[in-house]
């Protein structure tokens, strides 16, 4: 050999010891979950409490902030927190729970524009670290991964290759029940090097197996029952991974180890199990026309007119699908994703964006016709009512627009919490719901506040706030999320009647001659009741065997055929009158949002997985 040769094999060698070294350095981080922190209470001083011990502890490298930093998701919570943060003595790397992305006033844009994004990314001491966003967004739901976090993570983990050893960080456990697409995320990772996931979520100390993949799950940084709060930290060793439970101003106690040198699971395995899509067998007379899967989440239900389809998404970007066969027309960018439902008119499609906008598009072409500036973002639904536009934001008000020139005809600016529910326009009156605990009732004409409704209710969880009202024989009915369904006089906002008797959430539809009213229960059934009366009378209740359930899709009737959807991807037909099942199918794992009936035998649906589309059934 001669010396280039002998160079060469010296410099690989030095190149290949010096990065089994760095791979195997010793080193030490904590991790913080289910901080909480909110205007009241003891959690922002157990958060305190942490930093002050990190920083006197030797050795910690960094910090991990796993989700749920906040109690409300609200601006004002997450920048104490990032002020606090900001005392450590050493780098922290954080991702947003579900506390952070279901109740947010911005559309969860906030959570990135104060920490930087929703995801990190690096490297240390050999150790690749990716951290991201599990959900749900908005929406009441199973925790979901959205296709473009997915497709971020593989990209990531083919540049560092199959043998860079990679912590994974989420805030929700990746497992059935928690997340609805666990499955896409643990076969995306598996042909890669994962030496475990760490989140939090559950509030305790727990080991679990991701299809095979080690998961450990952190203690709240609350304390609970107990005099003081804590954390975790990690021990990183050349071949091990000890995780010790750290109470302020006690000694940390080892609760778990796992090895870096150990297989725990087949690279080329698969999920243990995967959902169950055998329902559809069971009725083979519903076929999906067309299927569109766009890759990016989807929050809101697909507006219709004429022969076209209109769907907002994740990315901000308004698309037209035609009718019949799903083909893309248009698309139309706003600045920041859309939550709220559109709505379609006259040819003019309106829809709210969290870019802190409200546009106007002309629903052939897609051109900008025009745009209404909001101090916030614009998360509601739009309902189109004679050429008006009834829209909801952030920024405490309730807006009505002339669809045809952009005018704003007037605003409401009394609303105290967030709007996201679509408008329910009853005679001369407006009606929704906000994160407030409060149901609202404006004159349609000039904006002025009729009455108040808050049912006693005191914590903002338990706001009238997702669901769509409706209304029939003088009365407006609601369900929130104290479980309960009501009926509300609709000229002077009382409270007529208010039944906990079926356990639903979030949920109403009104059958087509405004005689009966349906609701999904929490448990596998719907329930319909009478809209006459002055006492709550259920009609019927049927078993449709969905499971648990808390997601906030309507019922819709449509040709004599009760339409509704679950979180678990789930579209179903019911006889109105009587409850009998028609058909069930399954598109998919991930929540559908209301679902729009086209007719008897066709339904148009989307779902926060990306996917849009159009069922046909056979009678």
């Amino acid at each position: 050999m001669n010396r280039k040769v002998y160079t060469c094999i010296a410099f690989l060698f030095v190149v290949y010891t010096t990065i089994q070294a760095q791979a195997g350095e010793h080193f030490r981080f904590a991790l913080l979950t289910d901080i909480h922190v909110t205007n009241k209470g003891t959690a922002f001083e157990d958060l305190q409490n942490s930093i002050n011990q990190v920083n006197k502890t030797q050795g910690i490298d960094f910090v991990l902030v796993t989700g749920d930093i906040t109690e409300e998701g609200d601006r004002a919570s997450m920048k104490k927190v990032k002020t606090a943060l900001g005392q450590l003595k050493v780098k922290y790397y954080i991702i947003p729970g579900n506390h952070e992305t279901k109740w947010s006033e911005s559309g969860v844009t906030d959570f990135g524009h104060i920490f930087g994004g929703e995801r990190f990314k690096f490297e240390h001491k050999g150790f690749l670290f990716l951290g991201f966003n599990s959900g749900p967004l908005m929406r009441m739901a199973d925790g979901h991964v959205v296709p473009q976090d997915i497709t971020w993570l593989k990209d990531e983990l083919k540049k560092a290759g199959k043998e860079k050893p990679v912590f994974l960080v989420t805030h929700y456990p990746l497992l059935k029940g928690d997340v609805d697409n666990w499955y896409d995320v643990t076969d995306a990772v598996r042909p890669f090097n994962i030496r475990a996931f760490m989140g939090g979520h559950y509030h305790k100390n727990q080991f679990f197996s991701y299809d095979g993949i080690p998961g450990i799950i952190n203690r709240s940084n609350l304390r609970g029952k107990d005099p003081v709060g804590g954390y975790s930290v990690y021990e990183i060793t050349p071949d091990s991974v000890f995780v010790y439970e750290q109470k302020i101003g006690e000694q940390p106690k080892k609760w778990c180890a796992l090895s870096l040198t150990k297989p725990y699971y087949n690279a080329k395995g698969a999920t243990d199990k995967y959902p169950d899509f055998s329902v559809n067998k069971e009725y083979p007379q519903v076929k999906e026309k067309w299927l569109v899967q766009t890759g990016v989440g989807i929050y809101c239900s697909p507006a219709i007119e004429k022969e076209q389809v209109f769907v907002g998404d994740d990315m901000g970007i308004l698309t037209a699908y035609s009718l019949k066969k799903g083909k893309k027309l248009w698309s139309f960018r706003s600045g920041n994703r859309i939550v709220g439902t559109p709505a379609a008119a006259d040819g003019i499609v309106v829809f709210g964006s969290a870019d802190k906008h409200i546009y106007g598009l002309n629903a052939e072409d897609g051109t900008l016709l025009w745009k209404i500036e909001a101090e916030e973002p614009v998360l509601g639904a739009v309902t189109i009512d004679n050429g008006i536009a009834y829209i909801g934001a952030s920024d405490h008000t309730f807006r009505a627009i002339d669809i045809r020139t952009g005018k704003l005809i007037w605003a409401y600016t009394g609303v105290k919490g967030y709007i996201e529910t679509r408008p329910l326009v009853e005679g001369d009156k407006v009606i929704f719901g906000a994160w407030d605990n409060t149901l609202y009732a404006l004159s349609k004409k000039e904006g002025k506040e009729l009455w108040k409704w808050t049912g006693g209710l005191t914590r903002m969880h338990f706001s009238p706030a997702a669901v769509w009202p409706v209304a029939a024989n003088g009365k407006v009915f609601i369900t929130d999320p104290q479980r309960a369904m009501t009926a509300i006089d609709l000229e002077t906002g009382e409270t007529v009647w208010r039944t906990f008797q079926s356990t639903v959430r979030e949920t109403i539809g009104l059958s087509a001659d405004k005689e009966r009213i349906y609701s999904k229960t929490m448990n596998d059934s719907i329930v319909c009741f009478s809209t006459k009366g002055n006492k709550p009378d259920q009609l019927w209740s049927s078993n449709v065997g969905f499971g648990y359930e808390h997601a906030p899709s309507m019922q819709v009737e449509k040709d004599g055929v009760m339409f509704g959807s679950t979180k678990g991807g789930l579209i179903f037909a019911l006889e109105p009158l009587t409850g009998k099942i028609l058909w069930k199918h399954k598109t998919g794992n991930s929540l559908i949002s209301t679902v729009v009936p086209i007719n008897r035998h066709q339904v148009l649906f989307t779902a926060t997985g990306g996917e849009t589309g159009l069922l046909e059934w056979k009678e």
